[in-house]
């Protein structure tokens, strides 16, 4: 009997079965190993820190230093690792594994020096690292970045500042819930400590350098924050700003709109792509702003607002187009044009492209607020148009009391006074009290088309010798659905100089500018654009006491504020419009 042909069979059976295990084998994904050491900064004190990679060969690496817990990062460094990066995560000082004590960004530029020195002197590295990362994050990045450690060659700072003070204070006045809450939670509780479950209370208390007792222990690098309210010399440490334009960095900036971050990402890029020393770095700076807060990049529904599909955006696989760019300097990546700016335009819910921020094609445009008292106002509201007053119209006016702030977001029974958030939401429940004051064009006969830096000029004064003054640029909607698009706050005296406040004189005119941050939008044909001016926005912001005391002061008084609309004193919004 001939058993060629069937040897035949079975072996050719053999080698297919054979050769598909090889193959499925194949295809699937190396395991990704992960090691954890100790690594010594120069003072000895050892941060805990993780490694992840695939095979042995050198490869670019990709660094985050994080006080917020290594581990919550698996699956992030594990993809990073998968598309060819070692991954380098590691516990920032006095956090988690780490020894040492956390005061906030003390030693983040050293121990990010440290790091980044010594993952460049591993044999696993081939001389390109990436740092990547947002909030604290992203700050760790520039601070590792301003010492210019060896091999750096890009960061990826999402949401983030290069100067703190900047950050936490805006007009003078202080990011008080967020820092508080943040203190809270990352300062060294004492054994059988417990936070207070009464934060409403506690953010109403003054003075403000008594903060940390309400929390409910001592935190000095709070109080420290609270009382120096001005950019002095207590801050230097942490203002980046003259130095980053000396780095030799390409880098990704991410923000939001309603990020509270957002002011200080889009002047980093503005910054760098403007003024970085190295004329070819300028042209390596790329800005993306979408719709998003600050726990929301990426996503579509951003407070009460559902921005559609196209909000919808993958961080991560943005971190690492970047990286293939620049740290693998992949061919397909470099074959890909290089847009510095995409933001996104909410209300038409479309993706834009720009050469740089503010972009092209926008030319600042006046629309006055009108008196209250204007024959042509509506259900006693103060009007808005393109029109400068023809005549002088009456002073509006409102009173501000510290003791009965205006809250920052309408107070529900699911959003008590303490969890005010920066997204936008309906802000008819407040529009409704006395203390705001409403100014509301006509719905619009075509659509509304604006991109930049909006900016309020207002013509105001005080009965007393310190007030603030908050703006927001509102979209109306024809069934009345009334949402913030951006919001600004100025303290009376920072008027002139953020280091050098000066008290108002009651009763004096002063003209003010209030900054209202990077926004894009279009509001369709028969909504209406409106700009709400009122006292305060609590608890994002700390309230002024009115006194000019600053942050030690326990007293506080009424102030009577008005907003002027006169031929030579017309108060406006100076909004970026399309050509």
């Amino acid at each position: 009997m001939n058993l060629l042909p069937f040897v035949r069979c079975i072996t050719g059976v053999f080698l297919v079965s054979t050769l598909t295990v090889a193959l499925c084998r194949a295809a699937e994904p190396m395991p990704v190993r992960m090691e954890s050491m100790g690594v010594a900064m120069r003072d000895g004190i050892m941060l805990a820190t993780d490694i992840y990679k695939i095979g042995n060969s050198k490869s670019p690496v990709v660094v985050m230093r994080t006080p917020y817990n290594k581990s919550r990062v698996t699956p992030v460094a594990e993809r990073f690792a998968r598309e060819g990066y070692i991954v380098v995560v590691q516990d920032c000082r006095g956090t988690f594994k780490s020894k040492g004590e956390l005061i906030p960004y003390n030693n983040e530029g050293q121990d990010g020096f440290d790091a980044i020195e010594w993952v460049y002197n591993q044999p696993w590295c081939n001389g390109r690292i990436g740092m990547w990362g947002s909030s604290y994050v992203g700050a760790t990045q520039w601070q590792a970045a301003a010492e210019k450690p060896p091999g750096l060659i890009t960061i990826s700072p999402t949401a983030t500042w290069s100067s703190f003070y900047r950050n936490l204070y805006l007009g003078g006045a202080v990011r008080l819930s967020l820092i508080t809450k943040w203190a809270a939670g990352n300062s060294t509780k004492p054994e059988n400590a417990k936070v207070t479950d009464q934060w409403d209370s506690a953010l109403m208390h003054l003075p403000l350098s008594e903060m940390d007792t309400k929390i409910g222990w001592s935190v000095p690098w709070l109080t420290a924050m609270l009382t120096h309210n001005k950019p002095d010399g207590y801050w230097n440490r942490l203002n980046l700003t003259n130095q980053i334009t000396e780095l030799d960095l390409s880098v990704f900036h991410v923000v939001g709109y309603y990020d509270f971050f957002s002011r200080e990402s889009v002047d980093n890029f503005m910054i760098m792509q403007k003024k970085a020393s190295n004329p070819q770095i300028r042209k390596q700076q790329q800005l993306v702003l979408g719709p998003w807060d600050h726990g929301t990049i990426g996503k579509s529904k951003v407070g009460d607002i559902d921005f559609g599909p196209n909000a919808i955006w993958d961080p991560v696989q943005a971190n690492l187009d970047w990286f293939d760019r620049f740290l693998k300097r992949d061919a397909k990546a470099l074959a890909r044009p290089f847009i510095p700016v995409r933001y996104f335009s909410m209300g038409d819910n479309t993706w834009n492209e720009a050469s740089t921020w503010p972009p092209e094609g926008f030319e600042d445009t006046s629309f006055y607020l009108h008196s209250k008292g204007n024959a042509n106002s509506a259900k006693g509201d103060g009007t808005l148009n393109s029109t400068q007053p023809a005549k002088d119209e009456k002073a509006d006016s409102f009173k501000a009391d510290p003791s009965n702030p205006v809250p920052a977001l309408p107070i529900t029974e699911k959003r008590p006074l303490h969890l005010a958030h920066w997204a936008p939401v309906d802000q008819r429940p407040i529009e409704e009290q006395k203390d705001v004051l409403v100014y509301t064009s006509k719905p619009l006969d075509k659509p509304l088309r604006f991109a930049g830096n909006p900016k309020a000029e207002l013509f105001v004064s005080t009965d007393t010798k310190d007030a603030d003054w908050v703006v927001k640029l509102i979209d109306v909607a024809p069934d009345g659905f009334s949402h913030n698009l951006a919001v600004g706050i100025l303290r009376g005296s920072f008027r002139d100089s953020e280091l050098i406040p000066k008290e108002m004189k009651p009763g004096e005119v002063y003209k003010i500018m209030v900054d209202l941050g990077p926004i894009a939008a279009e509001l369709p044909k028969g909504h209406s654009l409106r700009v709400d001016i009122c006292g305060a926005y609590f608890p994002l912001f700390d309230r002024n006491t009115n006194t000019a005391e600053g942050p030690f002061s326990k007293t506080t008084v009424i102030a009577t504020e008005k907003v002027y609309h006169q031929q030579d004193m017309a108060s406006r919004i100076i909004l970026p419009c399309k050509k």
